[in-house]
């Protein structure tokens, strides 16, 4: 059922879009610079484009630098369950190890039970 409530919500976000783009063909100017920078560093300070396609670009830019700065902000909580995943190994090795000593003396059989029990 919630797959297709997934499927129903991305077909109108599509229908949505879809208008969007074709209510906002007109070509626009984008200004990529200040005239007076542009022309110091002798680059083209302009381009025309339709103007959803600034609007879907803005959109696209806006979401990865979110993703970007969410990734930067989550690090510290990544770094903290990778060191939390080491102590962790370390710990079953050192109990692994442990057992094995104590056991070592024991029969085989035995040594099996007090593992699985």
């Amino acid at each position: 059922m919630t797959r297709y409530l997934r499927y129903f919500f991305l077909a109108a976000v599509a229908v949505v879009l879809i208008a969007v783009a074709l209510a906002n063909r007109g070509m626009v100017t984008l200004q990529l610079l200040p005239t007076e920078m542009a022309e110091l560093l002798g680059i083209q300070r302009d381009v025309s484009l339709p103007l959803f396609i600034v609007i879907f670009g803005g959109i696209v830019v806006g979401l990865i630098l979110g993703f970007v700065w969410e990734w930067l902000r989550e690090h510290k909580h990544r770094a903290e369950a990778a060191r939390k995943d080491r102590e962790v190994r370390q710990l079953e090795r050192e109990l692994r190890r442990t057992r094995d000593e104590r056991d070592k003396d024991k029969d085989e059989v035995l040594a099996l039970l007090d593992r699985a029990g």
